[in-house]
């Protein structure tokens, strides 16, 4: 048992952040630490109780539990406890309620102490505040490091591989250079490039099974990882070199070109906007957003906001769908009457990421007559099939313009609006979710406005309506689980991970649709949403401000997740495996889904989330 500063600081000494204190401070911080012991099912602060400090477990185990009793949850050895309440608006309460469920030991350490180490410890303040991990710091090439610069996998040959060989593979990859590894160490020994194969192999009339190790560029100047985009342009100038390889440790991490520095100054969202308005064709369109992942790339390297982020893939979207519109309406002449073309879903809140599907529909005004529809069918058939061509698949849920059903006169859609709130069924629900992030993205704009407001006044009086969408927005939970913090896939293909789409950023879309009703506020944007309903008391100040938090953090590793897997040459997705991040940042996840859980139990219990 820790019973003596010694075996205190020894403790600590294992644990982040403690064990970034210098020896001295460390020492400090020791003698200022009491130990706690509590018996099973002892209460060990209830919530809005002043907390004393914050907790760190040495041994047993420790439920959390929310305002309505449900447990958030449970927590063992080297884990800690209370930071939440301590730096929330700096009231000090606690933010939840915690009961040992076994013999528990803790070491206590007291607020004063606590907030003197955020204020004055860096690595403090970045481990216990998650939110601090996603403030915007933007930077340009030569202060990015080399690893957030290269946009492809590891490829690579052994000496010995055929020079055809080597050419079929540059050509097959779309690249103009292949790592040399030795077969038997997979150490690299040289480099082997386009020009190579020019000037080495065919001015020189070699014969195509040449192995590569006669031909290649050996032993080239390397850099880690970890150096900047600076250091790269040095060393390109200074070797007179357009290809530069990767090492880390020994390993051949990948080979950093001049175009792909070309590359990540020439892509901005607003030159491929540019491009895409002046598009010809649906095939010159697909070639445009095929550097969609480039982009991306480029955005999370720089350290952009995910809503920074989200909000540049949405406009690009925006640009395309607003493209394939005109050149529908050039190919079918000019629409009998007025119509507007909306987005809904991700597109619809602008937070669309490395992979959305399509999610759409069409207004079109009430003087339509019946022949007229058959030109509405095919401008949604051609802007839908274009989309698709773009990588915007087709909904699974069939929720696009295509679909007859989405595609009416505005008399109809102030219908289904009505009768989704006033027929309680489960499809009703579903649908007045999805319809409620509408966003007009071309045509008559004027055919939306006032179905906006009539809509949003209706449903925050319905009350029944209300209690339906609240349940509705409880559907998608946090993957808390009560061992080891996470609950993960059971499938085989995602076994050991979570869903950051379904179980991370739409519960907290779907509390921000609820409170956006409540209120009747006009934002699609979710964290727009949050902030308004802050503003207006639909939840308080530190609630809105604890939710957009956790919303920030969980969106960011989503976008840094995915820009992993496009690296690896994968096809982005929503999984994650917790086991793959650092042990602060599981914590910092564990702790943004908790705050999620508590949220969606207040508003599920008709409750206020307290000041």
């Amino acid at each position: 048992m820790a019973t003596a500063p010694l075996d205190i600081g020894d403790f600590l000494e294992t644990l982040a952040p403690y064990n970034s204190l210098p020896g001295e401070q460390l020492a400090q911080l020791a003698r200022t630490i009491s130990p706690r012991r509590y018996r099973s099912d002892d209460y060990i602060y209830h919530i809005d109780e002043p907390l004393d400090g914050v907790h760190v477990i040495v041994s047993g185990d420790v439920d959390i539990t929310d305002r309505n009793g449900a447990t958030v949850s449970q927590l063992s050895r080297r884990q800690s406890f209370g930071e939440r309440g301590l730096m929330r608006s700096g009231n000090g309460l606690a933010s939840t309620t915690a009961q040992a469920r076994s013999d528990t030991e803790t070491l206590l350490i007291p607020a004063p102490e606590f907030r003197r180490l955020i204020r004055h410890s860096p690595a403090f303040d970045h481990y216990f505040y998650y939110g601090s991990r996603t403030k915007n710091r933007p930077t340009d090439i030569n202060s990015l490091k080399v690893e957030d610069l290269i946009t492809r996998k590891a490829i690579a040959c052994s000496p010995d591989t055929p020079v055809v060989r080597a050419a079929q593979i540059m050509r097959d990859e779309g690249i103009s250079c292949l790592g040399v590894l030795q077969a038997d160490t997979q150490q690299l020994v040289g480099i082997i490039t386009v020009r190579d194969l020019t000037n080495r192999v065919l001015a020189e009339g070699l014969d195509p099974r040449t192995a590569v190790g006669l031909v290649m560029t050996p032993n080239p100047p390397t850099l880690p990882p970890n150096a900047l985009g600076a250091d790269v342009l040095r060393t390109m100038m200074d070797n007179n070199i357009g290809h530069l390889p990767i090492v880390h440790y020994g390993h051949f991490y990948g080979i950093i070109t001049q175009t792909d520095i070309t590359r990540f100054q020439a892509v901005s969202s607003a030159l491929l906007i540019h491009d895409i308005s002046q598009a010809k064709d649906v095939d010159q369109l697909v070639k445009l957003t095929q550097t969609l992942p480039r982009l991306l790339i480029q955005l999370v390297a720089g350290q952009q906001r995910h809503e920074v982020v989200t909000r540049h893939i949405t406009d690009i979207t925006d640009a395309v769908t607003q493209r394939l519109l005109a050149m529908a309406e050039a190919r079918l002449g000019p629409p009998p009457v007025p119509y507007l073309w909306l987005a809904c879903g991700s597109q619809g809140r602008q937070e669309q990421t490395g992979v959305s599907d399509q999610d759409n529909c069409v207004f079109i005004d009430d003087n339509v007559r019946p022949d007229d529809m058959p030109y509405f069918a095919q401008l949604a058939r051609f802007v839908c099939d274009g989309l698709n061509a773009c990588g915007y698949v087709y909904c699974p849920g069939d929720m696009m313009a295509v679909n007859p059903r989405w595609c009416q006169p505005v008399s109809v859609w102030r219908e289904y609006f009505r009768t989704w709130m006033t027929r309680h069924a489960p499809e009703s629900h579903m649908l007045a979710s999805v319809m409620f992030d509408l966003r007009p993205i071309g045509g008559h704009l004027p055919l939306y406005h006032d179905l906006q407001a009539e809509t949003l006044l209706a449903a925050s009086k319905n009350t029944i309506f209300m209690a339906h969408m609240v349940a509705n927005s409880l559907k998608h939970t946090p993957p808390l689980g009560l061992i080891r913090g996470f609950s993960t896939v059971r499938t085989a293909r995602n076994r050991h991970q979570i869903d950051l789409k379904h179980n991370g950023v739409i519960p907290v879309t779907d509390l921000g649709r609820a409170y956006a009703l409540m209120g009747q506020l006009t934002d699609i944007n979710t964290r727009a949403r949050l902030q308004a309903a802050g503003h207006a008391g639909i939840i308080s100040s530190s609630g809105a401000d604890e939710l957009i938090a956790a919303y920030d953090l969980i969106a960011t590793l989503r976008l840094e997740n995915q820009v992993k897997l496009i690296r690896a040459g994968e096809k982005p997705d929503n999984f994650l495996t917790p086991a793959d991040l650092p042990e602060f940042e599981r914590n910092h996840l564990r702790d943004a889904f908790v705050v999620v859980r508590t949220m969606q139990s207040a508003i599920g219990h008709g409750r206020r989330v307290p000041v």
